[in-house]
């Protein structure tokens, strides 16, 4: 008998010795994935962000931190790229090693034909990132696709309101230079259908819980994925998912369109914008 058992625990051990190292690496090759998702997702917020684009930014992402390296103008686009890096998901730290150089060239043909152009496939990413944030568009069934910076929206909503806000969206997006709707209605209001999906959606939004951090980073992304902002110059806070926003708009419109934009990201149930002030 301790034979048998002394026998099964070499036969055991010799097995988890052979398997370990295929468990390690196949841990460490989706962990490298995971890692090379989120340096994409970091590097692509900053293309998209007006302020940061004219600048080689370096990332690299290591155990969930962000390393930025590279040289900018000014603390305020290093805080800035810090500030970005800490709203992409699975971002918890950042080491933040940007220099800050006033004489810094952005006069570089490279790095302009770079900051006024946009990546087809980043546009799209974004434009996904949006409608699956925003608490009416979240769950319907559409399809983005960019050609030449012209978005095109395919697939179904369940009232005009929400194709017409998917098509806002998109239209406000940085670098989108056009948005064809062909996102089809298909259940008007009062079907049983479309009774059935509110009762659906409705419980699964009471199912789900959202942090304030992740409304606090999805919040401050749609304002800076939002070509008609300057979110540079508004601060994002949320506590018991109710959203403050402070600082500065330079005209009412673009007020009511923070407020809008805070407002429609699932999880926010209110919107405190006394602090953001209208200066010109």
């Amino acid at each position: 008998m301790h034979k048998l058992k002394t026998m099964t625990l070499a036969i055991a051990t010799t097995g988890m010795l052979a398997l370990s190292p295929f468990s390690v690496m196949a841990q460490d090759n989706r962990s490298e994935v995971g890692e090379a998702r989120m340096e994409g997702s970091v590097a692509t917020a900053f293309a998209l962000n007006r302020h940061l684009n004219p600048f080689r930014i370096q990332v690299q992402v290591q155990d969930r931190t962000a390393i930025l390296t590279g040289t900018v103008e000014n603390g305020v686009n290093r805080d800035l790229a810090e500030e970005v890096a800490l709203s992409i998901e699975g971002i918890e730290e950042v080491d933040n090693q940007l220099t800050v150089d006033t004489d810094v060239d952005q006069s570089d043909a490279e790095r302009i034909s770079f900051a006024n152009s946009f990546n087809d496939a980043t546009t799209t990413a974004t434009v996904k990132s949006k409608l699956l944030w925003n608490r009416h568009t979240q769950g319907l069934d559409i399809d983005v696709d960019t050609s030449n910076s012209v978005v095109t929206l395919t697939g179904e909503a369940n009232s005009d309101a929400a194709r017409e806000l998917a098509q806002r969206l998109a239209e406000n997006t940085a670098g989108v230079r056009d948005v064809r709707n062909n996102i089809v209605i298909t259940d008007q209001p009062g079907t049983a259908a479309q009774a059935q999906q509110a009762a659906g959606e409705a419980a699964s939004e009471a199912a789900e819980v959202v942090s304030d951090a992740w409304i606090t980073s999805k919040v401050k992304s749609s304002l800076l994925f939002n070509r008609n902002l300057d979110a540079m110059d508004i601060s994002v806070m949320s506590r018991n998912s109710r959203v403050t926003l402070s600082g500065r708009v330079d005209s009412d419109a673009r007020k009511q369109l923070a407020i809008e934009t805070a407002g429609n990201i699932r999880g926010v149930e209110s919107v405190d914008a006394q602090a953001l002030r209208v200066a010109p």
